[in-house]
């Protein structure tokens, strides 16, 4: 797709505005969204290269053209941050550490409440496979669109805002719309903006992240919500607001997006996340993939959760119980991408990487693993214990259901 000129953003937004509870975003305007920052001319958004500077110049007109107000004490819709970053995904005696700057986008609604909610999303990806986090590093310098991963999420951010700021009725909240650089690298947009709130923290209400919201499979309309620990109010509101997805609740305030930096700070969330693929971290995920019909829906039932928060004044926050506190440090992998919405018993598995020691043993996307050695796997909780029973070189039985038969192979960490 061609580049859209900046000044056409002005243009993507219609119409969202709906006071009633079922509001319609259009999908073609999420699209436009989605191909405009997935495109081949944004090359991937890595953080601190020309693909993050234009997508944050739009993101920045966007957010003005609606008439946000910019923040900080810069009074500016684009905050740039400096970081550092390993060269290494996970880090190693080899990793040498790169200083970088970010570019946060950020645009605030003033409602003349109380307190402020905020809306937020990470807008970096990996560009060309060069930070070390690409699952096809046999395709390094091809571009990684990152549409569904989070092209999808921050396209959310800008419907919500176009929402939100053409509402007639005030909400009971001030908005701060919120989208992120760094997560990729390790959460430093969310980290460095929390460390710098705009708003003072005790008057945040709560937040809201979107991370991966473009893949929602259509037959099973599964959704997973995590950090509905991190307020007693949460559970009955998800719950309440529901008539659409099959949820898949998540207690814990921390995982691997920009949600667990508000957690960490005593600010209760909700993060969205519609499931991993075979295109995560991969050239393959592109905006044609995108379920535009189920991200819709996401934000509309983001709509009714929000909405039902404004009958009570302040939400108690929550310490949660992290459960990969006690996941053992493992030594050996077997290179698959679990399904996290499955939910039916055994893991499922959304991808297998080429070479490693599943695909060497036949295992295949789609495949459902129901015994590991001598221990049964009933969710990904019992597949990471066995990986940490494990040592490199052992060889055990794998007991998988494919197509509703059950077999036996042969897997060698």
């Amino acid at each position: 797709m061609k580049l859209i000129p900046l000044f056409l953003a002005v243009c993507l937004f219609t119409g969202f505005h709906n006071l009633n509870a079922q509001v319609d975003f259009d999908q073609e305007v999420l699209k436009r969204h989605v191909y405009f920052l997935a495109s081949e001319e944004m090359e991937g958004r890595g953080t601190g290269t020309k693909g993050e500077a234009m997508a944050a110049d739009y993101l920045a007109a966007s957010f003005k053209a609606l008439g946000l107000s910019p923040v900080g004490q810069e009074k500016s819709y684009i905050l740039p941050f400096d970081f550092k970053y390993s060269t290494k995904m996970h880090g190693s005696e080899e990793s040498e550490l790169i200083s970088s700057t970010g570019k946060n986008v950020a645009g605030y609604l003033d409602n003349g409440a109380e307190y402020t909610i905020v809306i937020g999303a990470h807008y970096d990806h990996l560009a060309k496979g060069e930070f070390g986090n690409s699952r096809a590093p046999n395709l390094f310098g091809q571009i990684h669109f990152g549409a569904d991963d989070n092209a999808s999420g921050t396209s959310g951010v800008l419907a919500l805002a176009d929402y939100y700021a053409k509402n007639d009725q005030k909400e009971a909240f001030n908005i701060l719309f919120v989208c992120f650089s760094g997560e990729e690298l390790g959460l430093h947009g969310s980290k460095k903006f929390v460390e710098r709130l705009p708003v003072a923290k005790e008057k945040i209400n709560y937040m809201v992240n979107m991370d991966m919201i473009g893949r929602m499979k259509p037959d099973s309309r599964t959704l997973v919500v995590t950090g509905m620990g991190s307020a007693k109010e949460w559970d009955s509101l998800l719950i309440a607001n529901n008539k659409d997805f099959a949820l898949v609740k998540d207690s814990s305030g921390i995982g691997a997006s920009d949600h667990s930096s508000f957690y960490l700070a005593g600010i209760p969330v909700l993060n969205f996340f519609t499931g991993q693929h075979s295109d995560y971290h991969t050239p393959g995920d592109t905006p044609d993939k995108i379920n535009y019909e189920g991200q819709s829906a996401i934000l509309n039932y983001i709509t009714r959760i929000i909405s039902g928060t404004e009958q009570i004044s302040k939400l108690n926050y929550l310490q949660t119980v992290n459960k990969g506190a006690d996941t053992p440090r493992f030594k050996v992998t077997m290179g698959v991408m679990p399904d996290y919405t499955w939910q039916e018993g055994g893991l499922r598995l959304d991808g297998v990487t080429m070479d490693k020691p599943a695909a060497n043993a036949g295992l295949k996307a789609g495949d459902i693993v129901l015994q590991i050695g001598e221990s049964k796997v009933d969710n990904i909780q019992d597949y990471m214990k066995v990986l940490g029973k494990h040592e490199k070189g052992d060889k055990v039985k794998v007991k998988i259901k494919r197509e509703g038969k059950e077999m036996l192979l042969d897997l060698q960490f």
